[in-house]
């Protein structure tokens, strides 16, 4: 069985294929400060309560933006797995995809499996939207190639930040309102929140199109995706579980040939 382990700035997201199928997924807090054997007792933990039996594990990919949590990850699957994991990023792995920037060592993990994965589902010319600690916005090419993207702050910051700076204003949930004009702060927070991002999301869809030249298709992830896949949502497909399935995707992919790879002594420092 492989574990995939997405290591993000608010979350880290831990899941289980038996071949290809995914027959679990767990999210955690993530904590700089957590070490190897705070990471092997949640996961262990969770394959309990999944019926997964931890010696059934054979194989760790990861994908991570946490550099403190590297180290950690690394000595867990090693110590508790007995395996070393393939880590996207790594010179020896190859992440499937063509990286159209002069600085390729820039681009999160994260967002190259995204890309990788909604490149296999939806082919060229395709916009991938995750709504996570920050929004992003990758762009892939006709050829498939990563050809850049934008980052803007998610809605969990921004709604802290308003908390912070303005002493009256709560920290209110995210929420679709039933109306724009809010009759109370709560209300006119959560629809200045909620229709800026739509038209954040719109206005930033819209430049990347006309900037292109074509249309694209628009998929979106991350936890809040489904808040802005209404009917009339310029977003085309909502795949909440993008990221993990990438992962497993390029695990496979570099199953075979990552074992040649490095026995040839061949190496990938961005294609």
């Amino acid at each position: 069985m492989l574990l995939t382990i997405d290591a993000g700035n608010t979350n880290t997201v831990f899941a289980v294929f038996d071949n290809k199928k995914l027959v679990g997924k767990w999210r955690i807090v993530t904590d700089r400060n957590r070490t190897s054997d705070e990471y092997a007792l949640a996961i262990t933990q969770f394959l309990e309560l999944g019926g997964i039996k931890q010696k059934k594990i054979n194989a760790v990919i990861i994908a991570n933006v946490v550099p403190q949590a590297m180290f950690p990850l690394r000595t867990m699957c090693e110590e508790y797995f007995d395996c070393k994991p393939m880590v996207l990023g790594e010179e020896n792995v190859n992440p499937g995809i063509g990286i159209l920037l002069e600085r390729k060592s820039e681009i999160g993990a994260d967002r190259l499996v995204n890309a990788f994965a909604a490149f296999n589902r939806f082919g060229g010319n395709t916009i991938v939207v995750d709504f996570g600690t920050a929004t992003t916005f990758d762009v892939i090419d006709a050829s498939g190639n990563y050809a850049g993207g934008v980052i803007s702050p998610g809605i969990n910051l921004s709604i802290k930040a308003l908390h912070i700076a303005a002493a009256k204003l709560p920290e209110v949930a995210v929420a679709m309102p039933q109306k724009v004009i809010g009759t109370s702060t709560i209300e006119a927070m959560q629809s200045g929140i909620y229709w800026g991002y739509v038209g954040l999301v719109e206005g930033i869809i819209k430049k990347i199109k006309a900037e292109i030249g074509k249309e694209m298709q628009v998929v979106a992830t991350g936890g809040l995706a489904s808040l802005f896949c209404g009917d009339d949502s310029i977003i085309t497909h909502l795949e909440p579980d993008l990221t993990i399935y990438g992962l497993q995707e390029i695990y496979e992919l570099n199953r075979v040939w990552g074992l040649w790879a490095m026995d040839e002594g061949i190496v990938f420092s961005g294609l």
